[in-house]
């Protein structure tokens, strides 16, 4: 098991990178939260098999049609102490 932080940089608001996103973890299994932030960037939180998370990540570097990412910082984060047998995914509000 493996989870993340995630602040992802570049042209990735008004492309639909959270709904994209939100759909390729559930194809994955990857359980977590994914939001737009003030700055314009976009940050999430994955955790799931480690190697799922992975090809998220991989994923996210190219992410959905229209959008350009520029970098994406990775931070280690604790996994929750009761994940859920069924891995949610969810967008979260604007922070």
């Amino acid at each position: 098991m493996s989870a993340k932080r995630l602040i992802i940089s570049g042209r990735v608001q008004g492309v639909g990178f959270r709904d994209w996103m939100v759909a390729q973890a559930q194809v994955l299994g990857v359980a977590g939260w994914v939001r737009n932030r003030r700055d314009g960037s976009i940050e999430a939180l994955v955790h799931g098999d480690t190697a799922a998370v992975e090809e998220l990540l991989r994923s996210c570097r190219r992410g959905p049609r229209a959008a350009h990412v520029l970098s994406i910082e990775e931070t280690l984060a604790e996994l929750p102490e009761d994940p859920r047998p069924d891995p949610d995914f969810v967008r979260l509000p604007t922070v």
